[in-house]
């Protein structure tokens, strides 16, 4: 069976964690060629990780052309990095992969962009929406008519009520949750263990049971109305 060569973009938690999922993809069903990880960390270069070697620099990238990528990148001290690697590398969106751990429920009914990453443990009930380059971490549940924006990130154990819109690049926090019918604005972050009860405008940090507002979010200032150059559902 032929299966697609893969290059992960970065090589931390989140990279790894992808690389395992895909492994447990390719035990159930041979699916890609995982080549190993792209990382401009000088220290990485020529090493072995989770038994995967370093490639390169994030520019090896383009030396494969025949490979999909997903660009797996992003913290709580810093979440714009995935959409300015997206940016970066200037690449069609078709030339990424979405990766889905065998162990997570997707149904037919859900949809989801690519370069998304979807973790073990993560349930999606009925007509969810999730947009390009989101990473889902494990245990993560998205029930009915929520819509989640390209670049978002769920840490492991936040969950959304239905009917939930995220907006473009938020970062909800592990074990956040969020009422039905409520909005967190773009470039948002909501805090580890926080709960959402009213709309969380763009670009904003929230904490807390019940979440308020803390601070504005470290964002530049063109960040939230521009748009990506390419690589993205819009």
């Amino acid at each position: 069976m032929a299966v697609t060569p893969l290059i992960l973009v970065g090589a931390g938690g989140f990279a790894r964690e992808t690389a395992e999922a895909v492994r447990a993809l390719n035990v159930v069903r041979p699916t890609f060629d995982l080549l190993g990880f792209v990382d401009d960390a000088p220290a990485l270069a020529g090493q072995v990780v989770d038994g995967l070697p370093v490639l390169g620099p994030v520019a090896t990238v383009g030396e494969r052309a025949d490979a999909r990528v997903v660009v797996c990148t992003g913290s709580p001290g810093d979440y714009t990095t995935r959409r300015r690697l997206v940016e970066r590398l200037d690449l069609a969106a078709e030339r990424y992969a979405t990766v889905v751990h065998p162990a997570a429920v997707v149904p037919r009914s859900a949809t989801l962009g690519h370069g998304t990453v979807v973790l073990a443990g993560t349930v999606l009930t009925t007509s969810v929406q999730v947009g390009a380059h989101v990473a889902v971490m494990p245990l993560v549940v998205l029930t009915h008519d929520d819509v989640v924006g390209d670049f978002a990130t769920f840490g492991a154990g936040a969950g959304l009520a239905g009917g939930v819109t995220v907006g473009e690049g938020a970062y909800v926090g592990a074990g956040a949750l969020v009422r039905e019918h409520r909005t967190i604005g773009a470039w948002s972050l909501l805090g580890m263990g926080a709960v959402l009860t009213s709309d969380m405008p763009a670009g904003e940090v929230w904490a807390g049971v019940p979440a308020s507002r803390l601070r504005r979010a470290d964002i530049p200032a063109d960040f939230i109305s521009r748009r990506p150059v390419t690589g993205t559902t819009t």
